[in-house]
């Protein structure tokens, strides 16, 4: 989703961009992050999200996508190299198949400890 941008995001992209030579972001639109995250999602609109992102120097496209998962954008780009941030067990992660059964393979990034959109806005909320 990369609402509210944190360091946490920026140090996934930056290495998820060293997997391959073009990185195409996939971006939840604004009606996919409040089906997944629910009706105060997102905090800032997907024009302004796509925006900060496209500004960093990792991403070379950013794509929005509707769907509440990447997997028809994945089937259409069926990039070399899938990656996602997080606790994940590849075979598990949308879009695996496509990419594998086309010679690609699927990275895992962990997470930066600490550094969440959620517990960002949990402290503002606090100190409100």
């Amino acid at each position: 989703c990369f609402d509210l941008l944190h360091a946490g995001h920026v140090r996934y992209l930056q290495t998820a961009a060293d997997f391959g030579d073009i990185f195409i972001l996939g971006l939840n639109s604004d009606t996919s992050v409040r089906k997944l995250k629910g009706p105060t999602r997102p905090i800032m609109l997907q024009a302004d999200r796509a925006f900060l992102l496209s500004a960093l120097e990792a991403i070379d496209c950013v794509v929005i996508f509707d769907e509440e998962t990447p997997a028809r954008l994945i089937e259409t780009v069926i990039p070399d190299v899938l990656v996602k941030g997080g606790d994940y067990i590849a075979e598990e992660i949308v879009g695996y198949d496509t990419v594998t059964k086309n010679g690609g393979r699927v990275e895992i990034v962990p997470f930066l400890e600490g550094k969440s959109t959620s517990g960002m806005i949990n402290l503002i909320m606090e100190n409100t």
